[in-house]
């Protein structure tokens, strides 16, 4: 975590999906840099016990009820991370859950914000390098084509809700998050136990490409969609290089001393996520193209950096 204090005009957001995963993180990342915060979530309890800092903290429950835009007045910025997890067994009732619980509430947040006589300036809402499908080793930017399978289509129809506010004058980000790496959730959450016993290893024969992100350079990147006006449309939330699932593994394991050479066969991974485990089995290799020409700096570029922090 940084502990310099942010040089630039301070800052006034409101942030949905605080109490996640993603949503922690970035909530201490603006605490470190004095930036004012107001939280939007389905329990206030837990928000007010995690956030006592919070500037405010409003209590909402999508897709049953909208948000009343005097509250949202004032504001320098919206980041939208809201969401039911894609890390389940995919059933047609959680699929359905995955895609309303995103679409429906991004229409409703922009229409609250843009029923503001002054909206904020910049809405970063979140998506996933999902948008891209299941790739081979293609280098793929913000610039490739959608995928065609059930989460491009999910993301596709995220991101177009969202964009419906620069309508209104709103600068739309679109982050596109790869595999979040940090302590205490996140892809790592499910991956140490085997890998610490001794029984970890690549998936299928590890070819399929990881898009991974440390936290940190996620709400870093988070961050700097809102200050830096040169961002709109979609941003690779990425590291600059990704790695096979067989370099992941294999590095994961030595940092841990342990073999890291029994594949998880594919068919296994189907038993516990249905249709999910298509996800986990493939990949992409996506490339922070945006991010880089926009000149952040990632603080951790490395695969073995990034390891070596969380564990």
């Amino acid at each position: 975590m940084r502990t310099q204090h942010n040089r630039h005009k301070s800052l006034r957001i409101a942030v949905t999906g605080a109490t996640g995963f993603i949503g922690k993180r970035l909530i201490e990342e603006f605490e470190c840099e004095g930036i004012e915060f107001l939280v939007i979530t389905r329990n206030p309890s837990n928000a007010r016990r995690l956030f006592p800092k919070a500037a405010n903290i409003l209590e909402w429950h999508p897709p049953e009820e909208g948000l009343d835009p005097t509250d949202l007045s004032g504001l320098d910025g919206v980041i939208n991370l809201s969401g039911a997890t894609v890390a389940q067994r995919w059933t047609a009732k959680t699929k359905d859950a995955i895609l309303h619980s995103r679409v429906d509430s991004t229409r409703l947040l922009v229409d609250a914000i843009r029923g503001l006589e002054k909206p904020p300036p910049v809405l970063v809402n979140t998506s996933a390098i999902g948008f891209y499908g299941s790739c081979d080793s293609t280098q793929l930017t913000e610039a490739s084509p959608p995928g065609l399978d059930y989460l491009a289509n999910v993301c596709k129809q995220w991101e177009a809700e969202s964009q419906k506010a620069s309508a209104s004058g709103i600068r739309v980000v679109n982050p596109r998050i790869g595999i979040v790496l940090g302590r205490g959730g996140g892809a790592m959450t499910n991956m140490l136990t085997p890998f610490k016993l001794g029984v970890g290893g690549p998936i299928g024969d590890g070819s399929q490409w990881m898009s991974w992100i440390h936290i940190d350079d996620v709400a870093g990147l988070l961050i700097h969609s809102l200050r830096n006006d040169s961002l709109s449309g979609p941003l690779n939330v990425t590291a600059p290089e990704p790695a096979t699932n067989k370099t992941f593994s294999k590095t994961l394991g030595h940092l841990l001393h342990r073999p890291a050479i029994l594949p998880l066969p594919v068919f296994v991974l189907r038993l516990g996520f249905g249709e999910f485990a298509h996800i986990l089995a493939t990949g992409q290799r996506v490339l922070p193209k945006q991010a880089l020409a926009a000149g952040y700096c990632f603080r951790f570029p490395k695969l073995h950096e990034a390891l070596t922090e969380i564990i």
